[in-house]
């Protein structure tokens, strides 16, 4: 099954340690076992632009949808055997301690 695993800041969370940020050896491991599937960092939010359609215009206004501050910081397409399989990837991730990471399932029709 393919997940969505969101990567996102959270002021929260334990400081950024560059030294202990494994980010290289994570990608290297579920490539090679053939769980991600596909994964980048994003610009940041300053770089956001939203698109809306309302009475059929079209309306576009910088910035993200949301304001928060947290922010979606990066992706990553998982094809695991489980959600539990999913949430075991996603705790090994650097930003899991940094930030936060959220994971969801692709919606698959009955």
């Amino acid at each position: 099954m393919r997940y969505l695993m969101l990567v996102c800041t959270d002021p929260l969370a334990e400081p950024y340690d560059p030294a202990q940020d494994n980010i290289a050896s994570w990608v290297s491991e579920m490539d090679s076992k053939g769980i991600r599937i596909i994964g980048d960092r994003l610009c940041g939010v300053d770089r956001a632009v939203t698109v809306r359609k309302r009475n059929s215009k079209v309306i576009v206004t910088d910035g993200p949808f949301a304001e928060t501050r947290e922010q979606i910081a990066g992706f990553d397409l998982l094809e695991c055997a489980s959600l539990e399989e999913a949430l075991e990837v996603a705790a090994k991730h650097p930003m899991a301690r940094f930030g936060r990471i959220e994971v969801r399932p692709f919606w698959q029709p009955e």
